[in-house]
Protein backbone atom coordinates (compact mmCIF):
# COMPACT_ATOMS: atom_id res chain seq x y z
CA UNK A 1 0.00 0.00 0.00
CA UNK A 2 2.91 2.35 0.73
CA UNK A 3 3.90 2.48 -2.95
CA UNK A 4 0.38 2.62 -4.35
CA UNK A 5 -2.58 4.10 -2.51
CA UNK A 6 -0.53 5.81 0.24
CA UNK A 7 1.59 7.61 -2.36
CA UNK A 8 -1.62 8.80 -4.08
CA UNK A 9 -3.20 9.89 -0.79
CA UNK A 10 -0.20 12.16 -0.13
CA UNK A 11 -1.30 14.24 -3.15
CA UNK A 12 -4.86 14.86 -1.88
CA UNK A 13 -6.64 17.44 0.23
CA UNK A 14 -7.04 14.84 2.98
CA UNK A 15 -3.24 14.81 3.39
CA UNK A 16 -2.45 18.51 2.99
CA UNK A 17 -4.85 21.46 2.93
CA UNK A 18 -5.29 25.10 3.93
CA UNK A 19 -6.61 24.25 7.41
CA UNK A 20 -3.90 21.80 8.42
CA UNK A 21 -6.45 19.13 9.35
CA UNK A 22 -5.31 15.73 8.12
CA UNK A 23 -7.35 12.55 7.73
CA UNK A 24 -5.06 9.54 8.11
CA UNK A 25 -5.66 6.02 6.79
CA UNK A 26 -7.39 4.78 9.99
CA UNK A 27 -9.66 7.84 10.03
CA UNK A 28 -11.26 6.61 6.81
CA UNK A 29 -10.71 2.87 6.95
CA UNK A 30 -11.04 1.90 10.63
CA UNK A 31 -14.24 2.57 12.61
CA UNK A 32 -13.84 4.32 15.95
CA UNK A 33 -16.27 2.29 18.02
CA UNK A 34 -15.04 -1.07 19.31
CA UNK A 35 -17.61 -3.43 17.75
CA UNK A 36 -17.29 -2.02 14.24
CA UNK A 37 -13.51 -1.78 14.60
CA UNK A 38 -13.25 -5.50 15.43
CA UNK A 39 -15.51 -6.40 12.49
CA UNK A 40 -13.36 -4.28 10.18
CA UNK A 41 -10.20 -5.97 11.45
CA UNK A 42 -11.72 -9.38 10.65
CA UNK A 43 -12.52 -8.21 7.11
CA UNK A 44 -8.98 -6.83 6.82
CA UNK A 45 -7.60 -10.33 7.34
CA UNK A 46 -8.53 -11.00 3.70
CA UNK A 47 -6.26 -8.11 2.68
CA UNK A 48 -3.47 -9.58 4.81
CA UNK A 49 -3.95 -12.92 3.06
CA UNK A 50 -3.50 -11.28 -0.35
CA UNK A 51 -0.46 -9.34 0.86
CA UNK A 52 1.18 -12.53 2.17
CA UNK A 53 0.23 -14.42 -0.99
CA UNK A 54 1.83 -11.71 -3.11
CA UNK A 55 -1.25 -11.05 -5.23
CA UNK A 56 -0.80 -7.25 -4.98
CA UNK A 57 2.94 -6.96 -4.30
CA UNK A 58 3.81 -5.17 -7.55
CA UNK A 59 2.34 -2.09 -9.19
CA UNK A 60 1.12 -4.20 -12.11
CA UNK A 61 -0.65 -6.72 -9.85
CA UNK A 62 -2.16 -3.91 -7.81
CA UNK A 63 -3.49 -2.14 -10.91
CA UNK A 64 -4.91 -5.42 -12.23
CA UNK A 65 -7.01 -5.83 -9.07
CA UNK A 66 -7.60 -2.16 -8.31
CA UNK A 67 -11.22 -2.04 -9.46
CA UNK A 68 -12.21 -5.05 -7.33
CA UNK A 69 -10.39 -3.58 -4.32
CA UNK A 70 -12.07 -0.20 -4.78
CA UNK A 71 -15.52 -1.73 -5.24
CA UNK A 72 -15.06 -3.69 -2.01
CA UNK A 73 -14.20 -0.51 -0.09
CA UNK A 74 -17.08 1.42 -1.72
CA UNK A 75 -19.53 -1.40 -0.93
CA UNK A 76 -18.45 -1.34 2.71
CA UNK A 77 -18.85 2.43 2.87
CA UNK A 78 -22.36 2.21 1.40
CA UNK A 79 -23.28 -0.48 3.93
CA UNK A 80 -22.24 1.84 6.79
CA UNK A 81 -23.68 5.04 5.26
CA UNK A 82 -20.09 6.32 4.91
CA UNK A 83 -19.77 6.24 8.71
CA UNK A 84 -16.09 7.18 8.76
CA UNK A 85 -16.65 10.14 6.38
CA UNK A 86 -19.37 11.38 8.68
CA UNK A 87 -16.97 11.58 11.61
CA UNK A 88 -15.87 14.84 9.97
CA UNK A 89 -18.51 15.55 7.28
CA UNK A 90 -22.19 15.38 8.18
CA UNK A 91 -25.18 16.84 6.34
CA UNK A 92 -26.61 18.37 9.51
CA UNK A 93 -23.42 20.43 10.04
CA UNK A 94 -23.04 21.60 6.43
CA UNK A 95 -23.84 25.20 5.65
CA UNK A 96 -24.99 24.73 2.06
CA UNK A 97 -25.50 28.51 1.76
CA UNK A 98 -21.72 29.02 1.67
CA UNK A 99 -21.00 26.10 -0.68
CA UNK A 100 -20.68 26.53 -4.40
CA UNK A 101 -24.08 26.38 -6.07
CA UNK A 102 -23.56 22.95 -7.63
CA UNK A 103 -22.19 21.42 -4.39
CA UNK A 104 -25.06 22.90 -2.40
CA UNK A 105 -27.61 21.47 -4.83
CA UNK A 106 -25.95 18.03 -4.90
CA UNK A 107 -25.70 17.82 -1.10
CA UNK A 108 -29.37 18.73 -0.69
CA UNK A 109 -30.36 16.15 -3.33
CA UNK A 110 -28.18 13.50 -1.68
CA UNK A 111 -29.80 14.14 1.67
CA UNK A 112 -33.32 14.01 0.20
CA UNK A 113 -32.63 10.78 -1.69
CA UNK A 114 -30.73 8.96 1.06
CA UNK A 115 -27.40 8.92 -0.75
CA UNK A 116 -24.15 8.50 1.10
CA UNK A 117 -20.78 10.22 0.68
CA UNK A 118 -19.15 7.51 -1.43
CA UNK A 119 -21.96 7.62 -3.99
CA UNK A 120 -20.45 10.85 -5.34
CA UNK A 121 -16.99 11.13 -3.79
CA UNK A 122 -15.08 8.11 -5.07
CA UNK A 123 -11.52 9.14 -5.81
CA UNK A 124 -11.39 11.87 -3.17
CA UNK A 125 -8.35 10.32 -1.46
CA UNK A 126 -7.13 7.81 -4.05
CA UNK A 127 -6.96 7.68 -7.82
CA UNK A 128 -9.89 6.04 -9.53
CA UNK A 129 -9.42 2.75 -11.39
CA UNK A 130 -9.24 3.11 -15.18
CA UNK A 131 -12.23 0.77 -15.57
CA UNK A 132 -14.30 3.08 -13.38
CA UNK A 133 -13.31 6.16 -15.40
CA UNK A 134 -14.21 4.43 -18.68
CA UNK A 135 -17.57 3.24 -17.33
CA UNK A 136 -18.43 6.66 -15.88
CA UNK A 137 -17.41 8.46 -19.07
CA UNK A 138 -19.74 6.22 -21.06
CA UNK A 139 -22.55 6.86 -18.56
CA UNK A 140 -21.99 10.63 -18.76
CA UNK A 141 -22.19 10.45 -22.54
CA UNK A 142 -25.50 8.55 -22.35
CA UNK A 143 -26.86 11.06 -19.81
CA UNK A 144 -25.55 14.00 -21.89
CA UNK A 145 -23.56 15.50 -19.02
CA UNK A 146 -21.64 18.54 -20.35
CA UNK A 147 -17.93 17.84 -20.84
CA UNK A 148 -17.00 20.98 -18.91
CA UNK A 149 -18.55 19.45 -15.75
CA UNK A 150 -15.44 17.24 -15.52
CA UNK A 151 -12.98 18.88 -17.89
CA UNK A 152 -12.69 22.32 -16.31
CA UNK A 153 -9.87 23.23 -18.69
CA UNK A 154 -12.27 23.32 -21.65
CA UNK A 155 -13.16 26.94 -22.49
CA UNK A 156 -16.51 25.77 -23.88
CA UNK A 157 -18.03 22.54 -25.08
CA UNK A 158 -16.49 21.52 -28.43
CA UNK A 159 -18.65 21.88 -31.54
CA UNK A 160 -20.71 18.77 -32.11
CA UNK A 161 -20.41 17.77 -28.46
CA UNK A 162 -23.50 15.99 -27.11
CA UNK A 163 -23.85 18.83 -24.59
CA UNK A 164 -24.79 21.12 -27.48
CA UNK A 165 -27.77 18.98 -28.44
CA UNK A 166 -31.14 20.46 -27.38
Amino acid sequence: MRDNVYAEYRQTIHFSNRTGVRATCPDCHVPRDWVHKVLRKVRASQELYHALRGSIDTREKFLATRMALAEDVWRGMRETDSRECRNCHAFQFMDTAVQRERASLRHREAQQHGRTCIDCHQGIAHKLPEEFLTREHQRYQREKVPCVDCHKDLPQAPAGDWADDP
